[in-house]
């Protein structure tokens, strides 16, 4: 029988991650943690193990994400579940989380989350904030169905889940406080063919000829749904934020700003509606 620190010798995957990743597609298929892979190198692996760990090898080589292969990824600390429906949270959207929380909002602030996916955004919000009454929309059922999974497994309950597409079904002015992030990027952008968005749902990620029909339409609903002074912060490309910035003018905002993330680009934009 093969033991770990076999399979982890024989196991290569390309990039400064390869043998992270090998290590974390070990750990998935034996369902324990990296210190185990540690703590015990030789431990036998039975066959059926070794045998998913190849297929798994195989599928991340062809380009699958670590995310979709384990069903996991990490954000803001909360472990989500993540599958075909739902974008891969990634670490630059939890600028708008922070932003989010820095915020002059009632402590019982009414919040929206629109095109929820895992529910990254929301569940991160929800469990900061447990005074907070959350919704969270999203036009793909599949999406949604994940997102309250994630909810019910995290034990967050201040947070509901609508089908919806941009708002359609929100109450004017019925918020504090709106996050969202939108499909933002080219349908010909050349990079929706490669790395991890060839596996991610399409409509997650591409809106229009320049990538900001989602935004249109979140920036132009969004001041009915505020109340008086309430809030707008929408993530973004990292070469759209002037556009965005204009986008909020032209809808009425004040206070409108951006906000950059840990590679510099300006990543998440906002502004409020004029208070009373």
């Amino acid at each position: 029988m093969t033991t770990i620190r076999e399979l982890l010798a024989t196991a290569s995957l390309p990039g400064e991650s390869g043998r992270l990743d090998a290590e974390l597609l070990l750990c998935h298929c034996l369902g324990k943690t990296r210190s185990f892979l540690y703590s015990r190198p030789e431990q036998e692996l039975e066959s059926t193990v070794r045998e998913r760990f190849v297929q798994m090898l195989e599928a991340r080589r062809e380009g699958q994400s670590i995310a979709y292969l384990t069903g996991r990824r990490e954000f803001w600390s909360l472990d989500l579940a993540v599958d075909e429906h739902t974008l891969i949270p990634r670490a630059d959207t939890e600028t708008l989380v922070a932003w989010a929380l820095e915020l002059p909002v009632p402590g019982n602030a009414r919040v929206a989350d629109w095109g929820t996916g895992s529910g990254a955004i929301a569940l991160a919000l929800a469990s900061e904030r447990p005074a907070w009454q959350i919704l969270a929309s999203d036009i793909s059922a599949g999406a949604l169905l994940t997102a309250a999974a994630n909810a019910r497994r995290l034990g967050l309950d201040n947070i509901g889940f609508l089908c919806a597409s941009w708002g359609a079904s929100q109450a004017p002015a019925s918020l504090d406080l709106l996050v969202s992030n939108p499909p933002y990027i080219a349908a010909d952008d050349p990079h929706l063919g490669e790395g991890d968005l060839r596996f991610e749902p399409q409509s997650a990620l591409q809106s229009g000829v320049d990538g900001l029909d989602a935004i249109r339409r979140i920036t132009s609903s969004a001041p009915d749904c505020l109340r008086a002074g309430g809030w707008l912060l929408c993530e973004h490309g990292h070469d759209q934020g002037q556009a965005v910035r204009e986008l909020l003018q032209s809808a009425g905002f004040q206070s409108i700003a951006s906000r950059r993330d840990l590679a510099g680009h300006e990543r998440v934009s906002g502004g409020r509606v004029s208070g009373e």
